[in-house]
């Protein structure tokens, strides 16, 4: 999410990623065990690296745009803003558009101080309850009620939290560090429905300022003092607007009205946050269906989780290896990161697949990362393994990711001499990966190498 003037995360973008792929579709129970031993930054295990900073979220299940749409006009801040609006009519503004008392607004309609009032006139004049013109305030076009259609109040409800955020870099909740990290606060509820304890949320929030910050010792003891009560308060700032309840069991969580507006802002952000309607039609596709849909963008990594989860493991595994063994570079990468997915349970398929000549390397590579007995890996295969993957990313056009995937093969290594390991490589697209490096990187020994190399490469 962005609008936050963030610095970090609430957990750090792995730590993330590991709950939402984890406790997605966990029972409350294991949820909870998980989330009060939260794994510092750097902890865990391992995963499959991911394409760019964008998560997948566990599917949702809106609630009906009525109720959602009856539900904004009783959140506390919308009527505060109305009853702001009521009161202002029409009178003079400061040359900044403000008023020229806050006080007397703050007094005559029981508001706690001029901060409060802030947030309402942003809301008021941001959303056309209020109209600024000539250094005269007046009465808007837009005013919120039961009569509006539904799709109209939801836009004017996701314009109130887009103003609510923004009002994040200028002091939202009275607590610089958790402005910091409000919005990915607010994604982590969003993957983990049921809420999370106050212990929890400080607990993330310690762990990714002191890692964002570099705090200090005595800075840090400060701060794990102090930020319990803040986050008392700034809980209590985000019921007032309409985004955070308590769960039955006392932890926050996020509303109807909540999981809607944060789901708006993960789209913006380019995040994957489909509903269950969305990715339930994946669930019956067959294996080649599923790669193919991924293939041409139709399918967000969400849609594999539902796939995955209609399928015994070991059937899904020898699905996705028979498209692996006998397709393009771009549907063996595909294939490939849908097996990473899934754990020793499908161990047959993998284990019978070490006798296909264009997935045992990948099939070897599944065994040792789950500590199975697996044949070991020459620098040669590994090579083989590089061009595989770079000729998968230039099926899908990403020439720009190839680049900077090729770029990390060997952080601080010559790149030259990987660009002659892989001319030497025994693979299909070794003359299409090495033009393409030749074409585009940057590094004018790099691409002159990888011109030679294909030059010969084609001679062979």
């Amino acid at each position: 999410m962005a609008k936050s003037g963030n610095s970090g995360n609430v957990f750090d973008l792995d730590e993330l990623r590991r709950l939402v792929d984890e406790l997605g579709a966990a029972p409350r129970e294991l949820r909870a065990a998980v989330l009060d031993h939260t794994v510092p930054a750097g902890g865990g295990h391992a995963r499959p690296p991911r394409r760019g900073d964008a998560l997948s979220f566990p599917p949702v299940e809106p609630a009906p745009e009525a109720e959602l749409a009856r539900a904004v006009l009783r959140v506390p801040l919308v009527l505060d803003a109305r009853r702001l609006a009521d009161w202002t009519g029409t009178r003079r503004v400061t040359p900044e558009g403000l008023l020229p008392d806050p006080f007397l607004p703050c007094s005559e309609l029981a508001l706690p101080g001029p901060a409060r009032l802030h947030l309402l006139w942003v809301v008021a004049v941001n959303t056309g309850m209020l109209r600024i013109s000539r250094g005269t305030v007046t009465r808007g076009p837009f005013e919120p009620s039961p009569d509006l259609p539904h799709p109209v109040l939801l836009e004017f409800w996701d314009g109130v939290v887009m103003d609510v955020l923004d009002r994040a870099d200028e002091d939202l909740t009275g607590s610089r560090v958790i402005d910091d990290h409000l919005a990915e606060m607010l994604a982590t509820l969003y993957a983990v429905r049921d809420g999370l304890s106050a212990a929890t949320l400080v607990k993330g929030v310690l762990q990714s300022h002191e890692v964002a910050c570099q705090a200090r010792p005595a800075e840090m003891r400060a701060l794990a003092a102090a930020l319990p009560g803040q986050l008392e308060a700034a809980l209590s700032l985000l019921g007032y607007c309409g985004l955070v309840e308590r769960s039955p069991a006392g932890w926050p969580r996020l509303t109807p009205l909540g999981v809607w507006a944060v789901r708006q802002d993960l789209l913006r952000e380019g995040h994957d946050a489909p509903t269950g309607a969305e990715v339930a039609v994946f669930a019956g596709m067959c294996a080649d269906e599923l790669v193919e849909a991924i293939l041409a963008g139709s399918a967000a990594p969400s849609a594999v989780t539902v796939w995955l989860e209609s399928r015994h493991p070991e059937a899904a595994a020898r699905e996705l290896v028979k498209i692996a063994a006998s397709g393009t570079a771009g549907r063996r990468g595909t294939a490939g990161s849908i097996l990473e997915e899934l754990g020793p349970e499908a161990e047959a398929p993998l284990r019978e697949a070490l006798a296909e000549p264009a997935m045992w390397r990948y099939a070897a590579s599944w065994l040792h990362i789950r500590d199975l007995p697996a044949p070991a890996l020459t620098p040669a295969d590994n090579t083989w393994l590089a061009v595989d993957a770079l000729a998968a990313m230039l099926e899908r056009g990403d020439v720009s990711e190839a680049i900077c995937e090729f770029d990390a093969l060997e952080p601080g290594e010559d790149l030259v001499r990987v660009v002659e390991e892989m001319a030497l490589a025994d693979h299909p697209d070794t003359i299409t990966v090495l033009d393409m490096l030749g074409a585009h990187h940057a590094n004018a020994a790099v691409a002159k190498s990888a011109r030679k190399a294909a030059m010969k490469a084609r001679s062979r």
